[in-house]
């Protein structure tokens, strides 16, 4: 009898704490790039997708939206030495709404891009509105050129001491979690110096964009 007790007790204790841990583990993580980060959402906390003829806008616009991307380097590593390499990377260009359009980077160098960068500053950063809300709510999937994304080259590069607060302030609003890294680690700023830009936004094939288009536009 007693044995059947505690059978129920834990079968009434299981049924009770599983809503719990349901909610525990579909619960969003907060923060952009951390805590809160399902609370960005692009079509409620920024202005629309603009106007897919703006291509310069567009880009920015995916810029300032996205936490994270893709950076493909050139491999230093034995075996895959000379190949393309890619790693996903935190990012920001500062402030949602406020970004300038610079890509800045919280960088170790036990990181194998870092190494990577080292012998060729070289890489092509890709970033995707896939990773918002935005493609998910009308529908898209993330390859289709109607889920907008946004392909920057160009060399990345460590941040000068007059642009350390900038880079710092951009990133730690987004990736706060940042500021507890190991600084055993040897973390430092680093921003990806654009040469050239490529919008995908709607069908037939990419949209080029001027490093000057893509600075000089007005985004809020």
């Amino acid at each position: 009898m007693a044995g059947r007790a505690r059978g129920s007790a834990r079968a009434v204790l299981a049924c009770l704490l599983a809503p719990v841990l349901v909610a525990l583990l579909v619960a969003p993580a907060r923060g952009r790039g951390g805590r809160e980060h399902a609370d960005w959402d692009a079509a409620k906390l920024l202005p629309p997708l603009p106007p897919r003829e703006k291509a310069a806008l567009v880009a920015r616009f995916v810029t300032n939206v996205c936490d994270w991307g893709a950076l493909a380097t050139i491999s230093t590593q034995e075996g895959v030495r000379g190949r393309p390499f890619a790693d996903v990377l935190s990012l920001s260009d500062g402030p949602p709404s406020k970004g300038s359009g610079v890509p800045y980077f919280y960088l170790s160098p036990l990181q194998q891009s870092v190494g990577n960068l080292k012998e060729n500053p070289y890489a092509t950063l890709t970033m995707s509105l896939a990773e918002t809300s935005f493609c998910k709510k009308y529908g898209f999937d993330p390859q289709s050129p109607l889920c907008a994304h946004t392909i920057l080259s160009g060399t990345v590069v460590k941040v000068s001491e007059t642009e350390v607060d900038i880079a710092k302030n951009s990133l730690f609003i987004r990736h706060p979690e940042m500021k507890s890294w190991p600084s055993s680690h040897n973390w430092f700023f680093a921003k990806l110096n654009i040469t050239n830009i490529w919008v995908l936004d709607y069908f037939g094939g990419p949209k080029i964009v001027t490093p000057e288009e893509y600075y000089n536009v007005t985004f809020q």
